[in-house]
């Protein structure tokens, strides 16, 4: 057995386990090895029934007095419940979704029971806690058990024990370069699978996954290192810094630059005179001014004879910056689309600056033509049918949002070579996961608010002092203000009873509840992503030109939309978002010549909760946020594990700025002796695996 072995060779998984592991993304004997525990539990730690006072996680052992199933009256969901008693009192057990358990499980036997107590209206009690029978109390003494991700029909035990035969069959060699994992001091390769899913005790396991880690880590950071060396060979197309040009809009803006910025700016222009390829992140905080510094590289790639290009997340962002950049390129009779698949839009010099609806058809031939010098759009601009005559500057705002292959599709358009790169975010990245995720970008920090930005008063607001928030909040309003109402969810959660969102309000729901019993007096409108685009659009510039009120929107107004005349951010189930994004929508506000205020609304206000929601409070710099944020909830907050293919522990490893360093360092010391991996084919293959999912390959 090899780790390319389909799992229907494998003993004991027949037709229909394979149909419910393909739900988990498990097709071969690899795939089930690489199917990680995300936690475990040590039998060793139990605790007496009548020593359960809290929520938490337990693990007890008693004798099982009562056992039946039924269907919640919310609906209809199957469920199994038991009582468990020991020498000190009893407890109620409840697995959703397990009917079966009520004949597995027979009344009289004794079993050991571990997971999450909650508090119910019936009391505390275990919620699809893992069990186990037993015989004898030695059978579970000191025995450590691995908890998998599930899925319809397929257990954590039935994983547990499909992997082990797999581990026993399974040929496996060492993954890494010897030198690397002896320097490192590490767990070998094969050692490293046995102990996460056979730990011989909790150290073990941990010391298994940091070999993993470090091997995904070492992957992605050969990879992006090969990247370096690939686009320092890649012809690029020079960009003249056109100094008077840039000096001219500077002295037409309505504020000063700070020195973040200009030095910003001039890192850009000096990367983009070079011969080979930019390749630049642009990060900084919400209302830094990122948007000008990208506005002076478009105006010199402009003016130098080239196009630029911007792709931003959302329609209602790309027509933002339409608008905006429209405006400040005007003065230099400069052409600028619009392309978002509804609704295209060109600002002409011919039409003297103003804009008009323009078909898509002719919009992307005058961009193929060369006649169109800056495109905006949306995923719109990675169409096969959207052509550049002369290409040489592409920017992506919140680019951490795009999907690695559509970065890398919009950079290889059609151009006299491969076009600068300027990637930019607000959303502060702790250096770590910039070093792990973004090691071949060089960095601008835009690290300083202009002088003319109030401090955002922020204020956490428990249940009782709501209808004092509320008061305020009309106060504000009559007095001429605008406000945004931030809601996790667009409809009503379908499941109250047992979801994790169902105390939490909808955007449907607060809207209705806001006009009826709130603010009947005032223009309330709603925003969500599943909303058609002219719909967006009438939405968005009826806010702006203060014919609405009050917005109540979800994260779609996370990042970029700037209405200055907005003073009031209110975020419901705060809890929710992490630091960086409620740091986001704070953003949105505060742009005006006023005070604005940013209220939180948690729907649960436990001691964890509140702690994490202060630092909100506490810290005015996004970036401070961030690596809070990167402490309390980890670095799967900032970037999809899925996208990045990696487990939830070498997500976590991130934290870790060591383990980051010393594989960076590791792969550079293979990369000085073998840049193209030619004496490594297996790591060459892998390597190659990771690098068709980034920039530019």
């Amino acid at each position: 057995m090899n780790f390319s072995t389909p799992v229907s060779q494998i003993q004991n998984i027949g037709p229909v386990y394979q149909k419910r592991l393909e739900k988990l993304k498990v097709k071969t004997a690899g795939d089930l090895l690489f199917h990680f525990p995300y936690r475990y539990e040590d039998f060793s730690k139990r605790t007496s029934v009548s020593s359960i006072f809290h929520e938490g996680r337990y693990t007890v052992t008693g004798e099982v007095s009562a056992i039946s199933s039924g269907r919640t009256a919310y609906r209809r969901l199957s469920y199994s419940r038991a009582t468990v008693k020991d020498s000190t009192g009893e407890i109620k057990v409840v697995w959703f979704n397990q009917p079966y358990l009520s004949k597995a499980i027979k009344k009289g036997e004794k079993i050991l029971i571990s997971g999450k107590v909650i508090r119910t209206k019936e009391g505390l009690q275990f919620v699809n806690p893992f069990y186990e029978k037993f015989e004898k109390e030695s059978s579970l003494r000191n025995k450590i058990v691995p908890i998998y991700p599930e899925t319809g029909g397929v257990s954590s035990k039935w994983l547990s024990f499909i992997i082990k035969s797999v581990l026993e069959k399974i040929k496996m060699k060492e993954t890494l370069p010897q030198e690397i994992v002896e320097k490192n001091k590490l767990y070998s390769f094969p050692k490293a699978l046995q102990e996460i899913h056979l730990p011989s005790s909790l150290a073990s396991a941990k010391k298994a996954q940091k070999r993993i880690s470090f091997e995904r880590v070492f992957l992605l950071q050969a990879s992006l290192l090969i990247q370096k060396i690939f686009l320092s060979q890649q012809k690029g197309v020079p960009v003249p810094s056109q100094v008077e040009k840039i000096q001219d809009l500077v002295s037409g803006l309505p504020f000063q630059l700070t020195q973040a910025q200009k030095k910003a700016a001039w890192q850009i222009l000096k990367d983009m005179e070079k011969e080979t390829p930019m390749n630049r992140l642009l990060e900084g905080d919400v209302g830094s001014g990122k948007t000008i510094v990208a506005v002076i590289a478009v105006l010199a790639v402009i003016k130098a004879g080239y196009q630029a290009t911007l792709m931003a997340p959302t329609e209602v962002l790309a027509r933002q910056h339409f608008d905006e950049i429209a405006k400040l390129l005007w003065r230099f009779k400069i052409d600028v689309g619009l392309l978002t698949g509804k609704k295209d839009k060109l600002r002409s010099k011919k039409l003297k600056g103003d804009t008009v609806e323009i078909s898509k058809e002719k919009l992307i031939e005058k961009t193929k033509k060369g006649e169109l010098s800056f495109l905006i759009g949306t995923h719109a601009l990675i169409q096969d049918k959207v052509k550049f005559k002369n290409l040489a500057l592409v920017i992506l705002d919140e680019q951490h949002r795009f999907g690695v292959k559509q970065r890398a599709k919009l950079c290889l358009k059609e151009s006299s070579g491969i076009p600068h790169l300027l990637s930019m975010t607000a959303t502060p990245i702790p250096r770590t996961l910039a070093l792990t995720l973004y090691g071949d970008l060089s960095l601008s920090v835009i690290d300083e608010m202009p002088e003319e930005r109030k401090p955002i008063i922020t204020k956490l607001v428990p249940p009782k002092k709501r209808d004092e928030a509320y008061s305020f909040i009309r106060k504000e309003i009559k007095e001429g203000r605008q406000a945004f109402f931030i809601c996790p969810r667009i409809e009503e959660a379908a499941n109250k009873e047992n979801s994790v969102w169902g105390n939490l309000k909808s955007v449907e729901e607060e809207k209705e509840h806001l006009a009826k019993e709130i603010f009947p007096e005032f223009k309330i409108e709603m925003l969500h992503g599943k909303m058609k685009s002219a719909e967006k659009e009438k939405i968005m510039k009826d806010f702006k030109n203060k014919k609405t009120d009050i917005l109540v929107s979800t994260s779609v107004v996370e990042v970029g939309v700037d209405i200055r005349n907005a003073g009031i951010m209110v975020i419901e189930g705060a809890e929710m978002f992490g630091l960086a994004q409620l740091h986001q929508f704070r953003g949105r506000v505060g742009r005006g010549d006023f005070q604005s205020y940013c209220f939180l609304f948690a729907s649960s206000w436990s001691e964890k909760i509140k702690k994490r929601l202060e630092a909100l409070l506490s810290s005015k710099s996004g970036f401070d946020l961030a690596e809070k944020d990167l402490e309390l909830r980890g670095p799967g907050d900032f970037f999809g594990k899925r996208q990045w293919g990696i487990p939830d522990f070498t997500m976590d490893a991130l934290r870790d700025r060591s383990l980051v360093e010393k594989a960076r360092e590791s792969a550079k010391e293979i990369l000085l002796k073998d840049s193209q991996l030619k004496n490594h084919p297996s790591l060459k293959k892998r390597v190659d695996s990771i690098r068709q999912n980034l920039h530019l390959e």
